[in-house]
């Protein structure tokens, strides 16, 4: 489906929803998609980008960067500690702080380059033990950890199970920013985002939609 198709998607559920236009940002997942899919989106006009994996973002990304003005790259997969100094140094935005040891590594890495991505905290909303993701439980008690550190959190992101009815795990990570003053809703990917918007989604990650099916992106 065209890029400018699921624009105009975005646009209605915005209005339907009584939301401002403009008001979600759409985020093209680019992960495991040849570069020369990558670079015609690029060639459209859209600047926003999420990638799952730190390294394959670092392979494919200072490139375009040369080439185009105003990438704003999200990183939307789990992230290893290990990894957060690249992680910093690549993306502007980083949705998947999920517990204290990964917050406390961003907040001195924050001290040191004097400078953090926006963050959201993963919610694991279906308490699935295979997911990444906060407890919504404990959520409350990372969003203090993370304000206590001085991190910009932005907001919660969360993926529902997938036989799962989409509407009742949007409406719980609404009902946990609110209640903790959170603005940011990470949430909807390409089967779902007009619901997700139509709960106070402020980001959705839509891939396949975009690119069509996943095909292994080329080395680099």
């Amino acid at each position: 489906m065209p890029l400018q198709e699921i624009m105009t998607r975005v646009a209605a559920a915005e209005s339907a929803a009584g939301r401002a236009p403009g008001s979600v940002r759409l985020i093209a997942v680019s992960k495991v998609q040849s570069l020369d899919r990558v670079e015609a989106v690029l060639q459209q006009g859209h600047r926003c980008f999420g990638e799952n994996r730190v390294q394959e973002a670092a392979g494919k990304w200072p490139d375009f960067r040369q080439r185009f003005d105003g990438i704003d790259l999200h990183l939307i997969g789990p992230l290893q500690t290990n990894k957060a100094r690249q992680a910093v140094e690549l993306c502007d935005a980083i949705h998947t702080v999920d517990r204290p040891k990964l917050a406390r590594t961003l907040a001195r890495l924050a001290q040191e380059r004097g400078a953090c991505p926006d963050l959201f905290i993963q919610v694991n909303t279906g308490e699935e033990a295979q997911k990444a993701g906060v407890l919504p439980a404990d959520t409350d008690d990372l969003v203090a950890e993370c304000r206590g550190l001085d991190l910009p959190l932005r907001g919660l992101m969360c993926i529902p199970p997938v036989d799962d009815e989409p509407a009742l795990h949007f409406a719980l990570l609404a009902s946990i920013a609110e209640r903790n003053g959170l603005t940011g809703l990470s949430m909807g990917m390409s089967g779902d985002f007009e619901t997700a918007i139509a709960l106070g989604a402020t980001h959705i990650r839509v891939g396949s939609a975009i690119f069509g099916a996943r095909t292994p992106a080329t080395p680099v």
